[in-house]
């Protein structure tokens, strides 16, 4: 099995509902975000994915989500944005984007995992 993990930033502003405590309130974060996918096979030359791709796919979600109030994003309408939730998001929108891409499909590349840090010290995954 081979892995490759890319890395993004974004920041913007979020809020708990029904948190009790100071992350009830609108504050922001630099967030850092890890993207793993894996694949059992390599191309013809080698690689599983060009990197360029899985960097521009990251690249369209962070522009969802970029100096943005994610409360206020449809996803998180109903959904709490915390930092497991937008893991998730993030995870399942980069799914898509790779569903879509035939090289992907033609050698089974799969999401593994996302990380996204709130803090350099805290951090939330998700995988399936």
């Amino acid at each position: 099995m081979y892995e490759l993990k890319i890395l993004s930033v974004f920041s913007s502003a979020h809020n708990l509902r029904g948190y009790n405590g100071k992350c009830e309130n609108i504050h922001g974060h630099n967030w850092q975000i890890e993207v793993i996918v894996c694949s059992e096979l390599l191309n013809e030359i080698g690689i599983a994915i060009d990197f360029k791709i899985l960097k521009s796919y990251l690249k369209i979600i962070m522009e969802k989500l970029d100096h943005k109030y994610i409360n206020e994003l449809p996803y998180f309408e109903n959904i709490n944005p915390s930092a497991e939730n937008i893991a998730k998001y993030i995870f399942e929108e980069f799914g898509i984007l790779l569903n879509n891409n035939q090289e992907s499909k033609s050698i089974n590349i799969k999401v593994k995992k996302v990380n996204v840090y709130e803090t350099a010290t805290s951090m939330a995954s998700y995988f399936e």
